[in-house]
């Protein structure tokens, strides 16, 4: 991010290229049948991008929710004057793949499916490949929110039939903030060419100007796309999706040992427990405060989450990005520290650590 280059430099250009190239190849899929759509702003940009722009004027949108990027979904559709229709399941369980394809089979208005892979409010993981058959089965676009999973957890995009796929270049990928990437079947959006809801989100013209010169309509996040490249030359040094995984899955390991050792309970069972992120329920006790343990751990240089399950009071932590087993432990030796200032017993009671 110290090189500065010209947005429409010819070797900026190259780099688009290269990047956009790479994201389908680490997707298992290739032009001309699908590509790489980098578009400037968050995920949540992304996920409006894709909804505005790739849902007919007329279509239908079926979410399947279970935490709260599944609401914000049918929030942003809704906003968006796309008619939708949610399958709500509590945030500790799977989409049940019958479900959806009970209201699909009910409603042949619905067009498109939508559903987050995983649901980073709990750290829950859906099963794409079941919830993709549904989808094909009933001859629906299947939209997947992998915002926090593509690049860390395996996903075969043709395999399991995903027309569009969201994700951002500063989760798993190890990139910065700055753009969202739709990984799109070229089909999915011809066929909604003209429905596109806004200017600036525009995905089919966003694609239309890749196609033509290589650049972004509007000014692009330069610096963030040069980030993008590097980060995806590192992870195929580190040995790409596969590796990155087993780093992300023992740094989740080492934490979920560490943390029962503490006496804190995860909200999710270990079988819907993805390695990207967890929750955890607060203790139940008159001296945990929980402003006082996230300020106290980020006085040591370990920032966690705040919660955002709807009916447990949680907390999360992440266990992506660039760091290894040895900063988890030393995490869990900074909350053992912090408990120890705010005079808990460690372990915690487990009757105490959250129902």
């Amino acid at each position: 991010m110290l090189h500065d280059l010209g947005s429409r430099d010819g070797d900026f250009l190259q780099r688009v290229r290269s990047v956009r190239a790479r994201l389908l190849t680490l997707a298992g899929v290739a032009e001309p049948e699908y590509s790489a759509i980098p578009i400037q702003g968050s995920g949540t940009f992304g996920i409006e991008a894709t909804l505005g722009s790739a849902i007919p004027r007329g279509g239908k949108l079926l979410v399947g929710s279970n935490g709260a990027y599944g609401a914000r979904i049918a929030h942003i559709a809704r906003v968006l004057g796309i008619a939708c229709e949610v399958v709500e399941v509590p945030e500790s369980e799977r989409l049940p793949p019958s479900a959806l394809a009970a209201a699909l089979a009910r409603d042949p208005q619905v067009s498109h499916l939508a559903v987050v892979h995983c649901e980073t409010s709990t750290g829950l993981l859906n099963d794409l490949d079941a919830l993709g058959a549904v989808a094909r089965q009933y001859g629906r676009r299947f939209i997947v929110d992998a915002m926090s999973s593509f690049a860390g957890v395996a996903i075969d995009v043709a395999a399991t039939g995903i027309d569009l796929l969201i994700t951002s270049a500063n989760k798993c990928i190890e990139g910065v903030p700055g753009f969202a990437i739709v990984l799109a079947r070229r089909a999915a959006l011809a066929e909604a060419q003209g429905s596109a809801r806004s200017v600036s989100l525009d995905l089919t013209a966003q694609l239309r100007g890749l196609d033509a010169d290589g650049q972004f309509r509007f000014t692009p996040p330069t610096h963030a796309l040069l980030a993008c490249d590097r980060a995806l030359t590192e992870l195929l040094e580190e040995g790409g999706v596969a590796a990155r995984a087993a780093r992300y899955r023992k740094n989740h390991d080492t934490l979920a040992a560490g943390m029962r050792e503490l006496g804190f309970r995860s909200f999710l069972p270990a079988a819907d427990q993805s390695h990207i992120i967890t929750a955890y329920y607060c203790p139940q006790h008159p001296q945990f405060s929980f402003a006082r343990f996230y300020q106290a751990l980020a006085e040591r240089g370990f920032v966690i989450y705040p919660g955002k399950v709807s009916r447990a009071d949680c907390f999360r932590i992440g266990t992506i990005g660039r760091i290894g087993p040895e900063q988890v432990r030393a995490l869990l030796t900074a909350i053992r520290e912090v408990l120890a200032e705010l005079q808990l017993p460690v372990p915690l009671p487990m009757a105490e650590a959250g129902k």
